[in-house]
């Protein structure tokens, strides 16, 4: 999915929320996040089992999209609606809502993937488990000249970052970057300002849940 840029929009995103929507709508504000302006861009799993705000997060989610951000389904998601019992949880407006959600978004030099993308394969015909399922085929796996994705700097998550020794912080490699910060494991929620090569974060450990905020710098140009 490509989309046109806004005027004079920053471009924002994050990944993995998995129901810290408290702490995703605070650090919106604390980036002073602009509807009519900037472009938010949201990774998927957006729900997590364990969390009792998922449900809440999902509204939320829609109602950001309803003022103008994109977001992609993640394995979650796709999990949620592929599973009969967990899906009767949802009413059908949000059913008929996910299922359009697309799984990638192009804009300007950056590719927005939930996971990855199955190297060697033109973007239109990877599949959906790669798209949000893949992790080292993709990461580490150098794209050839060939490759319809090499052009772009992809923007990922599904793969949290202390797997990447990353712990807590975004990981960068080589045209790629991983911005899911470990929200679920108990490590931080990251919103990327790409724009401004900027992170803010904060902690989503239990003992201090929403705390410990910060604003930095990416180690290096994207």
């Amino acid at each position: 999915m490509h989309n046109p840029a806004k005027t004079n929009s920053r471009l924002l995103a994050v990944a993995d929320i998995h129901g810290y929507k408290e702490e995703l709508l605070d650090l919106l504000q604390k980036a002073s996040y602009n509807p009519l302006q900037d472009q938010l861009i949201l990774l998927g799993d957006y729900i997590d089992a364990d969390n009792p705000d998922t449900w809440g997060t999902l509204d939320t989610v829609r109602r950001l999209v309803a003022e103008g951000a994109a977001a992609l389904l993640g394995n979650q998601e796709l999990r949620l609606l592929a599973s009969t019992k967990s899906s009767k949880t949802l009413n059908a407006s949000t059913k008929a809502w996910l299922r359009k959600l697309s799984l990638y978004f192009i804009q300007g030099p950056y590719l927005f993937v939930h996971a990855g993308i199955r190297p060697g394969v033109p973007l239109h015909k990877q599949n959906s488990a790669d798209l949000t399922e893949i992790r080292d085929e993709f990461i580490y796996t150098p794209l050839s000249e060939q490759d319809e994705a090499r052009p772009y700097t992809i923007i990922f998550g599904h793969t949290p970052t202390f797997k990447l020794d990353a712990p807590g912080t975004i990981w960068q490699g080589e045209r790629r970057l991983a911005i899911d910060t470990g929200a679920k494991h108990g490590y931080r929620l990251t919103l990327l300002d790409v724009s401004g090569k900027l992170s803010y974060s904060c902690s989503t450990s239990p003992g201090s849940r929403g705390g410990d905020f910060r604003i930095e710098p990416l180690a290096s140009s994207l």
